[in-house]
């Protein structure tokens, strides 16, 4: 399988400059040696805005004219819908029922149609439309463009931290960490780039054990409160993954809920569970993780405000 290379990952860059916002890295008052990439500052509030922005411009004028739809369970649907909207192209999204509803308002509000569908629905019914309608199904990280999009954080990150150690990344479906690692691999081969999962839906981590993809089912990682995080990798993803990830440490739910009041109250940062396991793992995991200036990416910020609540005053 021909993997995402550094060139693509610097052409995304370029068709993303003006829609999506360059980040900063943020030193931490708890911690000299962590920066956080802060991509809850998106204009939709997480790094989703940057593969979709991607995946839009590489249509075609005649894809443009058909319009893209997707599934999703919040975020890669409000980044579709927002950079769908910024590019003048119809859009749909598919969303399963029990999606934050901060996340489904957000999209709606955007002028985009949205369906609600049982999760097991998600998938088929995103690709019922596209093959009734034409419109070009943009998946959440199984397609090259998208890994290429999101690959532009480890870009910036290591342009604005050279000497970067470790690298922090969440894993949920992988197209995050496949970009991130494939452009820190390519750029500061002397880093080490750690994927993060939740205990409860660690099928990353059992997928790269087995040398191919192991899906745990939803019944079982829909028990973790980071919603964006319960999907196993898909063939694409997990052999960039195999390749360019150095390892994967797992999370527990108190771990994550910690992470995130810390994020809230120390950084002043409104972030969601999933935006908080990397921070989790650089708190709790220190023993599994190589030491030296670290960058932990911080997904996402689109919270329900009762999960917020939830986890401020428990």
């Amino acid at each position: 399988m021909e993997l995402v290379s550094i060139a693509d990952v610097r052409a995304a860059a370029t068709d993303i400059a003006g829609t999506v916002l360059r980040t900063p890295l943020m030193r931490t008052g708890w911690d000299a040696d962590l920066w956080l990439k802060p991509e809850s500052l998106q204009p939709v509030g997480s790094f989703k805005l940057r593969g979709a922005t991607h995946a839009v411009a590489r249509l075609t004028p005649a894809e443009r004219a058909r319009g893209v739809v997707t599934h999703s369970s919040g975020n890669h649907g409000l980044a579709l819908a927002y950079a769908a909207r910024a590019a003048g192209v119809p859009c749909r999204i598919v969303v399963p029922e029990g999606a934050p509803a901060a996340k489904v308002d957000r999209i709606r509000a955007l002028g985009v149609e949205v369906l609600l569908v049982p999760p097991p629905r998600r998938v088929p019914e995103a690709e019922r439309i596209a093959a009734a309608t034409g419109a070009v199904l943009v998946p959440p990280f199984d397609d090259r463009r998208i890994v290429a999009g999101q690959g532009t954080i480890g870009l910036e990150i290591v342009e604005d931290l050279p000497d970067v150690d470790v690298v922090l990344v969440p894993v949920g479906g992988g197209g995050l960490s496949s970009g991130v690692a494939t452009a820190v691999r390519a750029l500061r081969p002397e880093a080490t780039v750690v994927g993060v999962e939740p205990e409860l839906a660690a099928d990353a981590r059992d997928s790269l054990a087995a040398g191919s993809v192991v899906v745990w089912g939803e019944e079982r990682t829909y028990r973790t409160i980071a919603d964006g995080l319960r999907l196993p990798p898909s063939e694409l993803t997990l052999a960039h993954l195999a390749a360019r990830l150095d390892r994967i440490v797992t999370v527990t739910e108190e771990e994550i809920r910690a992470a995130m009041v810390r994020l809230v109250r120390d950084a002043r940062l409104v972030v969601e569970p999933s935006a908080a396991v990397a921070v989790a793992a650089r708190l709790f995991r220190a023993a599994e993780i190589p030491t030296g200036r670290t960058v932990a990416v911080v997904t996402g910020g689109n919270v329900d405000p009762a999960v917020l609540a939830s986890v401020l005053v428990p």
